[in-house]
């Protein structure tokens, strides 16, 4: 989170140009978006037993659990050429590489649009602090269930859009990460999770691999954004900053149990 926030402060400093980033956790992380409350909603008993990582996200969005999936990010400056200015659209046309990606896997993906009164009164009011309980607007989804989730935050001028791409999806251990308000409520979401996500392994039957999504996103972006992503290193003084910012925000309970 440190680097996607670094990367965020050095393009809208003009250090660098726009960056699509591919990153997975270690060890693996529960992430909760910017808004949430973290004592309320997530049970650290659990997330300690289970040698979980923890963390707040510049983002907004729902908790994710960063295990089996490869996490995405894009940093961009709202002035970008035909970048839209509303955060809806915009996030539609960032999201565009990840369908082609889905795509590129042989998977028949497509945008998520809340075409009910229910779906529109859900997103308004989320059920569960679980990210994966609903898709949001574009977001991407195969056989009416949801495989990526994504968040976005704006600063400085700059959009950072980051999120999970799921590879496989432990449906109990996620739930073990949370307190439910009885036992009914964490058995409802038991039976209506698998019915709302899915993860790209539960529907093909070759196993993907990381380095297989990696190609296939990589690939989708490129297309969608008509762009050719090259590799780029850090320096040594932008790598220090990441880790000072680590230090003094990332790592900090004053972040993390902010809210």
């Amino acid at each position: 989170m440190a680097l996607d926030e670094a990367l965020l402060d050095f393009h809208s400093e003009g250090e660098i140009p726009p960056v699509i980033r591919f990153y997975e956790w270690n060890p693996a992380t529960l992430s909760i978006g910017y808004f949430q409350r973290a004592m309320k909603d997530v049970d650290f008993e659990a997330v300690k037993a289970q040698n979980l990582g923890f963390v707040r996200r510049p983002t907004g969005g729902r908790a994710v659990l960063h295990e089996h999936e490869l996490t995405y990010s894009i940093i961009v400056t709202e002035q970008y050429p035909e970048m839209p200015a509303g955060v809806t659209e915009a996030y539609r046309v960032l999201s565009e590489g990840l369908l082609l990606g889905f795509q590129n896997l042989g998977l028949k993906a497509y945008f998520s649009v809340p075409d009910t009164e229910e779906k529109l009164a859900d997103l308004k009011k989320p059920k569960s602090a679980v990210c994966f309980d609903a898709p949001s607007w574009y977001e991407l989804v195969v056989e009416g269930k949801k495989v990526a989730g994504s968040a976005q935050t704006r600063q400085k001028g700059v959009i950072l859009q980051h999120g999970a791409i799921l590879l496989d999806l432990d449906e109990e251990k996620l739930l073990s990460l949370f307190k439910f308000s009885s036992p009914e409520m964490k058995e409802k979401m038991r039976e209506k999770l698998p019915q709302k996500a899915v993860a790209i392994n539960q529907l093909t039957d070759k196993q993907i691999t990381i380095t297989q999504c990696v190609e296939a996103f990589k690939a989708g972006f490129e297309q969608a954004l008509d762009i050719e992503l090259v590799p780029y290193e850090l320096t040594e003084k932008q790598k220090q900053y990441v880790t000072d910012l680590e230090q003094k925000k990332y790592l900090t309970d004053e972040w993390n149990f902010k809210k």
